[in-house]
């Protein structure tokens, strides 16, 4: 499973987002995800894959959190 795959099923499990609307040109803020939201997907993307983001800055779409990661 891709970066970008898995971003879309937590979203979809933790948020309800349909997978067709999440895009690596989605902004966070238009697919309503607001700080807590944000915590609550980097936690779960930790737990499912054993990876530490750490506390990523400056990223405010899909597609730069998925290179972020990565770049891992």
């Amino acid at each position: 499973m891709t970066t970008l795959e898995t971003i879309k099923d937590i979203l979809h499990e933790n948020l309800d987002m349909d997978p067709e609307t999440i895009t690596e040109d989605a902004t966070f803020e238009s697919l309503n995800i607001d700080s807590l939201d944000m915590v609550e997907l980097i936690c779960e993307f930790e737990d499912r894959t054993g990876l530490d983001l750490g506390e990523p800055e400056g990223i405010e779409n899909l597609g730069q959190l998925v290179k972020y990661i990565d770049s891992l």
